[in-house]
């Protein structure tokens, strides 16, 4: 078995979006921690873990030398407290959001208490592009002041929108650090123009019986499922809905597109209406929602017409997994730019 250019552990890891970048990079992935049983299923269901692999559950729960020495940290930490929708949700629930969100907000603390112990080579994390503005921004600041002063890494951020990559509009700030100086920073990866990116008909099934069946999502005709268009009663809800915030002069609805559309960013409550993407069915006929494989490929675990990516839960389990998932293409990008430097160090220290 060849010896890993670069070992990585994978924190808060969803269905493995950072996983998939990185193994293909050629770094072997040495500790994984996700608390979502649902997840986990979908996670076990992809990866094929190497020889001394452990995989954990809540990482709260998890000691610094429980987890096994690595070059590089990578964490998806939750956005829900530091996301517009998820602040607001709080926010008419009465609830404290950001670090005051006690549930998961303070997770970020766990990857400083994991950097601390170890002092990885480099960290790759993600987050909404919210976080850069919560609570005017004295959360960022507070995450920046951890990472830089207290731990003494050099970081770089970026917000990327994964339009370049897929045909999603969706923003992340992407903050990466190392713990030497190095000749590395966010802004030199090469990010396609977005208004150049592909459009939704890159990862709609074609449903012209050139495609086969795919389990419950399309029939043997390679049709899309009757269970993913919308009632008649839904439909019109959503209508309705959108026709009293127009009148109000709000921007609320549904987004309706088509394959030469670009879509709104898919999110986790996807599952609930399907109302921020749903596809057009030509007129007369009610639209339909993305089918999880179609949601696979929205988010690049997949190329335009594959279906290898192993999705064993539920549809409601799967939209939630895609919605918080980070687009594959975009870390694969980065990671481009951070391998290098990173296994330059690594040879370099004899480690």
């Amino acid at each position: 078995m060849p010896v890993p250019a670069f070992r990585f552990i994978d924190l808060f890891a969803g269905i493995g979006g950072f996983r998939r970048a990185f193994d293909q990079a050629g770094g072997q992935c040495v500790f994984t921690s996700e608390w979502d049983k649902y997840s986990q299923q979908t996670y076990g269901a992809n990866y094929t873990e190497p020889e001394g692999h452990r995989y954990a559950g809540d990482i709260t729960q998890v000691e610094c030398d429980e987890v096994p020495p690595h070059d590089l940290l990578l964490a998806g930490f939750p956005c829900q407290p530091f996301s517009i929708a998820g602040v607001s949700k709080k926010n008419a629930l009465g609830r404290q959001h950001g670090f005051r969100c006690e549930s998961q907000g303070t997770l970020f603390f766990d990857i400083a208490r994991l950097i601390e112990h170890h002092r990885p080579r480099a960290f790759l994390l993600e987050n909404v592009k919210n976080l850069m503005s919560h609570d005017r921004g004295r959360t960022f600041r507070v995450i920046r002041e951890t990472l830089e002063s207290d731990l003494g890494y050099h970081i770089s951020c970026r917000v990327i929108n994964a339009r370049s990559f897929v045909p999603q509009h969706r923003e992340r700030i992407f903050i990466a650090g190392f713990r030497e100086p190095v000749d590395f920073s966010l802004d030199d990866i090469e990010i396609p123009d977005p208004a150049t990116g592909p459009r939704l008909a890159t990862v709609l099934h074609p449903e012209d019986g050139s495609e086969p069946a795919d389990g419950h999502f399309t029939n043997e005709r390679g049709r899309v499922s009757d269970k993913y268009k919308l009632s008649d009663k839904l439909w019109q809800y959503l209508q309705d809905y959108a026709e009293k915030h127009r009148r109000k002069g709000n921007g609320f609805g549904f987004g309706l597109v088509g394959p030469d559309d670009v879509a709104r960013t898919l999110s986790a409550r996807y599952y609930k209406d399907g109302s921020e993407i749903l596809v057009s069915r030509g007129r007369g006929r009610n639209p339909r929602r993305l089918t999880p494989r179609e949601c696979a490929r929205l988010m690049g675990f997949e190329r335009p017409g594959e279906s290898r990516f192993r999705i064993p839960v539920s549809d409601t389990q799967a939209y939630r997994q895609f919605g918080n998932a980070v687009v594959v293409p975009v870390v694969a990008a980065i990671a481009c730019g951070m391998v290098p430097v990173l296994t330059v160090q690594t040879v370099s220290s004899g480690a």
